[in-house]
């Protein structure tokens, strides 16, 4: 590794990585540090690890048109707006609109500190981040323009409301009361 890397920063960026997921972002930093025909592991290696790691590599064959990734743009700016705002929420780390994996961009937030246990602020702030890239594209572009591009982003936010109320019992009083 190189003398600028600072483990405990990346340390901050994995939380709740395993030791074999930790395995894959230090291979994968060796193999990029490796074709650039360097020594050691930078920031930069690391940087991308990391990123293809949580979101797969870039999809440099995927060509997006201005507007699509204009609309990528305010799709993941809502997402990084709603996170920022929101008193409990995690910090935004970063915003992509580089494809990576199946998607068109990518927006990271980052947790203080690694927590076992989470409130239902907590959980509410996360389903508001998911819905924020929908919401940006409704805001700027109308209901009916809204595009497929959150479809996963609902289908995380229903997965994390149901585990809610099913798993967590999170649910509002009236259901807790029948």
């Amino acid at each position: 590794l190189s003398d600028e890397v600072k483990l405990v920063d990346y340390a901050r960026r994995t939380p709740g990585f395993t030791g074999a997921d930790l395995a894959n972002v230090l291979n994968e930093a060796a193999l990029l540090s490796a074709r650039d025909n360097k020594a050691v592991i930078g920031n930069l290696e690391l940087d991308e690890a990391i990123d293809r790691v949580m979101a797969g590599p870039q999809r440099k064959s995927r060509l997006m048109s201005d507007e699509e990734r204009r609309v990528t743009a305010y799709h993941e700016a809502g997402h990084a707006v709603v996170g920022h705002v929101l008193p409990d929420s995690d910090m935004v780390h970063k915003v992509t609109i580089i494809p990576r994996g199946g998607t068109g961009g990518v927006t990271w937030f980052i947790p203080p500190e690694d927590k076992s246990y989470h409130s239902i602020i907590e959980y509410k702030d996360i389903l508001a981040r998911m819905l924020g890239g929908r919401i940006a594209e409704a805001v700027v572009y109308g209901s009916e323009r809204v595009t497929t591009g959150a479809g996963s982003d609902l289908q995380k936010a229903t997965e994390l409301a149901r585990e809610m109320v099913i798993e967590q019992g999170m649910g509002s009083d009236k259901l807790r009361n029948k």
